[in-house]
């Protein structure tokens, strides 16, 4: 069984492919954002709640931003990857 496809098709269907794979994985950062609302959302709701404690929850809150932080930015790498590879 033989393919005669030309080269400029198989390269569109290459670009189409690499694109929604990009924009599939930068779904990844509207998670990271979602996610740094929150914990800096806990972090306002908590020094309301306990005003004395604000050394040790801040603490937490880069800790939690840190975190939340590279996993958005591992989607976004994985997205070049796909796109320039």
């Amino acid at each position: 069984m033989e393919f005669n496809f030309k080269a400029e098709y198989v390269a569109a269907i290459l670009t189409v492919g690499k694109s929604c794979g990009a924009g599939l994985a930068t779904i990844g950062l509207a998670g990271a954002g979602v996610g740094v609302g929150i914990v800096f959302g806990s972090l306002v709701f908590s020094l309301g709640r306990n005003p004395s404690e604000q050394g040790r929850l801040f603490k937490f809150a880069m800790l939690g931003f840190a975190l939340t932080e590279a996993v958005g930015l591992l989607a976004l790498m994985m997205a070049f990857l796909i796109l320039f590879s």
